[in-house]
């Protein structure tokens, strides 16, 4: 029995009863991608967008804004590999700080919505899961 048969194959939800570990775990099972980000040390932005960009071991320079961060989990993930079997990916301690607060914080998580409705288009799971700090 597969540990996401109740989660849709593209969404951007809290981890709640999830664990990172059974989740890394299911991803190797399923053959799909596991990407992590362990944010809390991010207080900016820019600062949050390098954590994430080095954890999924992005090119350098890449996901400097938003806009480049949804492109790279678009676009450039599309062309960069063959086979595309999915994705499962982790965000765990997505900050509350003076410079990356509510709005940020929202806008960071729709950028990840949209690249799970690019996937869903080309039917590949795109599972997103966050906590906050």
């Amino acid at each position: 029995m597969s540990l996401l048969m109740s989660v849709p194959p593209n969404l951007v939800q809290s981890i709640r009863a999830f664990r990172v570990v059974e989740l890394q775990e299911e991803a190797a099972r399923l053959g799909q991608h596991f990407l992590y980000a362990h944010c809390i040390a991010g207080a900016t932005k820019q600062q949050v967008l390098g954590i994430i960009s080095e954890s999924f071991q992005f090119p350098k320079g890449v996901g400097k804004n938003f806009d480049g961060l949804r492109e790279t989990l678009t676009d450039t993930m599309f062309k960069a590999s063959g086979e595309h079997t999915g994705f499962l990916i982790v965000l765990e301690q997505l900050p509350n700080t003076q410079k990356f607060d509510k709005e940020a914080r929202e806008t960071l998580l729709d950028v990840f919505r949209d690249a799970a409705d690019y996937w869903a288009d080309k039917k590949v799971p795109f599972r997103v899961f966050y906590s906050f700090e």
